[in-house]
């Protein structure tokens, strides 16, 4: 059981170290300058190595395994880090991930998916790398009950905490009554950023808007931090939700004053998922 204090408890959490150069430097800042709590690194992208290596020369700094089962950009590809031959229900004709929830869950098989997050997990250990936790990329593994099972398996194999949110199963189409159990740690209030305030300018005033009116609990506010370089322009091609622009915003407020103002003011404590186990009764 875990048994959440009256306390705001918030988490301010950096997907996608790995995917690209840019990435990792705006996560790396946005960890040592802003307010940014906790990341995790997507294994089979190619600059996984670059955000690995910083993190195990900076231990003090909370991370995860991004487990990785779909890619969404047009230009920019990536595959499993098993052979095609190993889990061929996962890939494209030319061996990349599908490039979305959808394809992948009308081709996946669960025992195929399982052993590939299997596999990214152990590539990571095999470096040296000690996670925190679990999260998953577009949180993939809520495409059914068998998947979001072996999720949590992957989760007790490696004596590792797993993203578990009521918020992102609906996010993405999922009812989380079908998977969910008494015993699970559950985030309480997870935010993700809207296109609609992105599109109308107000990205970072949605945020500004959360931290004021924070609930107490396990709160957890999931952010893309990147710099809009013509390398993270060139990976988002046609891709405005989550793009290039977005992530540049991302790393903007997260990093500012008006955040670290607005959580001194709203009485929010910053946590890691190492603070969030202690709580574990």
């Amino acid at each position: 059981m875990y048994e959440f204090s009256n306390d705001k408890l918030l988490m301010i959490h950096a997907d996608d170290a790995g995917l690209s150069t840019s990435e990792n430097q705006a996560t790396i800042e946005a960890l040592q300058t802003g307010s940014v709590t906790s990341y995790s690194l997507m294994v089979p992208c190619p600059w996984f190595y670059e955000m690995a290596q910083f993190a195990l020369a900076n231990p003090e700094f909370d991370y995860g395994i991004h487990l990785t089962l779909t890619c969404e950009w047009k230009n920019y590809k990536f595959g499993p880090v098993l052979s095609k031959e190993q889990v061929p229900s996962l890939v494209d004709k030319n061996g990349h991930f599908q490039k979305n929830r959808a394809l992948f869950q009308e081709k996946a098989r669960v025992e195929e998916a399982e052993k590939e997050l299997s596999a990214q997990i152990e590539k990571a250990l095999d470096l040296g790398l000690k996670p925190s936790h679990l999260d998953c990329h577009m949180y993939s593994v809520a495409t059914s009950a068998e998947l979001i099972s072996a999720y949590k398996n992957l989760g007790k194999k490696y004596d590792l905490p797993v993203l578990l949110s009521k918020e992102l199963m609906a996010f993405v189409g999922f009812g989380a009554e079908t998977a969910l159990e008494d015993d699970d740690l559950l985030v309480d209030h997870l935010y993700v950023g809207e296109y609609q305030y992105f599109e109308k300018g107000n990205l970072k005033k949605f945020y500004g808007d959360i931290l004021d009116n924070m609930e107490a609990g396990f709160n957890m506010i999931l952010i893309h931090p990147a710099f809009d370089t013509h390398e993270m322009k060139s990976i988002t091609e046609d891709h405005p939700n989550f793009g290039s622009e977005w992530r540049q915003q991302d790393f903007e407020y997260f990093t500012g004053q008006e955040c670290k103002s607005k959580i001194k003011e709203n009485g929010i404590q910053l946590v890691s998922w190492k603070d969030i186990m202690s709580y574990k009764t």
